[in-house]
């Protein structure tokens, strides 16, 4: 299933700076990035588990945000992209 992560993590903080970076570094390992703060990912529903339990355990619920939207259907019958897009599809042939 395909997912969008966005987040917003308050950084006036050392420590918020430190779990913005953490929140990045767990939702490349799940999706690529296609702005700052958003993540677009294909997981199944132990993968968002553990996706999910992951960013919860970094964000501070009190000063931050974290949106997982579904995407119901295929990534081009939900987005309308203007501008740079740098989504690279993983599942399509690629070409070194």
């Amino acid at each position: 299933m395909d997912m969008l992560i966005t987040y917003d993590v308050n950084t006036e903080t050392k420590e918020g700076r430190r779990r913005l970076y953490r929140v990045a570094q767990v939702c490349k390992k799940y999706g690529q990035r296609v702005q700052l703060s958003v993540f677009e990912c294909s997981v199944n529903e132990a993968k968002l588990e553990q996706l999910r339990s992951d960013l919860l355990r970094i964000i501070n619920k009190e000063e931050d945000s974290l949106r997982i939207y579904r995407l119901f259907g295929s990534r081009q019958d939900c987005l309308e992209s203007y501008g740079i897009d740098r989504y690279v599809d993983f599942s399509g042939p690629m070409v070194v």
